[in-house]
């Protein structure tokens, strides 16, 4: 029997050298996964080249264009996501690059989805990059859910193995982000399964 549970994508963002998004990544998954109520999906960016030229034609005009080969394994599995989380840094009060060419490589695989956000960095803990990713979701027709997990200086908050020194409070976030996360990635499954008016 198929799994009934909506498909999560947690998506990590950052390709940069030395990045920490793994490192968040793996505890937001743990987070995820301890919630039951997904079937996750692990997407890191880095494993997939992501030109920054994009074709003439924008992906919301034509959603089948013509991606690199290499993408389509990338493209499948937004596909089959029913919603996201981005984990991503802040760079220059915005998200990486990276994160921008994979958005705009696509279309039809955000709208009427449902995303949540961790973000870290320095002082703010990403908040910049996350509201900056929420203007460009909103225009996708995605739904950015409320709640959001933040981790301002991330390197005081982390071991050397990964681990949080103090868990509880992240914990409680990623919680109440998931269960958000869970009734709109449910509603919006159920929406997008009605045919639209011809």
């Amino acid at each position: 029997m198929p799994d009934p549970r909506p498909k999560l994508a947690v998506i990590v963002g950052s390709v940069r050298e030395g990045r920490f998004g793994p490192v968040v990544a793996r505890w937001f998954t743990e987070q995820a996964a301890r919630f039951g109520a997904f079937d996750i999906d692990v997407i890191d960016l880095a494993d997939t080249p992501l030109p920054l030229e994009l074709p003439a034609v924008p992906s919301a005009m034509d959603p089948h264009l013509p991606r690199p080969a290499e993408m389509t394994g990338l493209t499948r599995r937004l596909d089959e996501a029913d919603a996201f989380v981005i984990v991503t840094p802040e760079y220059n009060r915005s998200f990486p690059a990276s994160l921008k060419a994979a958005i705009d490589w696509h279309y039809t695989q955000w709208e009427a989805k449902a995303i949540g956000f961790v973000g870290y960095s320095g002082g703010s803990g990403g908040l910049l990059a996350i509201e900056a990713l929420r203007q460009v979701f909103n225009e996708l027709n995605a739904h950015t859910v409320r709640n959001y997990v933040s981790f301002p200086r991330y390197y005081l908050l982390f071991d050397d193995a990964g681990n949080l020194h103090e868990p509880a409070e992240p914990a409680a976030a990623a919680e109440a982000m998931l269960d958000q996360l869970h009734w709109w990635a449910t509603a919006l499954a159920t929406a997008r399964a009605i045919p639209t008016a011809a």
